[in-house]
């Protein structure tokens, strides 16, 4: 089964809101989600399954460039697709936008997410040392060009 990915909006918040407390200990505002959507800042993309949220993904598009917000998956759904099915959208809606680059942060202990990060071909360019307010952990910086994009 192919996960349908959908663009989210305000309808969306609250159910985004629960998902994020889920996944992260330091999550995003109601007010931070409807500043974001309604001045169109970032869009947020989603998975569904049986009506659920499972997963969604946070990203701005500015000039030629995308950057990585946040990316969640509900924790009994990791491991399915999701993650995978949220950055290959992304990334089409990107070509589409004519994005040339897209960068992110991702906590240095965050196995699986480095895994999906590389092997969609991210690349490790810096090291923001105790970046998360959550837990004073460093992030990596990462960054992908959308010239190696296959589709």
């Amino acid at each position: 089964m192919k996960d349908e990915v959908v663009e989210l909006g305000e309808p969306d918040v609250r159910e985004l809101m629960e998902l994020e407390a889920l996944c992260f200990a330091y999550h995003w505002t109601r007010e931070q989600f409807l500043l974001g959507l309604e001045g169109e800042v970032f869009k947020v993309i989603g998975v569904r399954r049986d009506d659920i949220l499972v997963g969604y993904m946070a990203f701005s598009l500015i000039a030629d460039e995308m950057e990585v917000l946040n990316l969640a998956v509900h924790p009994e759904y990791r491991r399915q697709g999701v993650g995978e099915a949220l950055l290959s959208r992304s990334f089409e809606m990107c070509v589409a936008n004519g994005t040339t680059k897209s960068f992110l942060d991702v906590k240095v202990s965050n196995d699986p997410a480095l895994a999906l990060y590389r092997k969609f071909g991210y690349k490790k360019i810096g090291v923001r040392k105790k970046y998360y307010p959550d837990t004073r952990e460093d992030a990596l910086l990462l960054r992908y060009d959308f010239k190696q994009y296959e589709g």
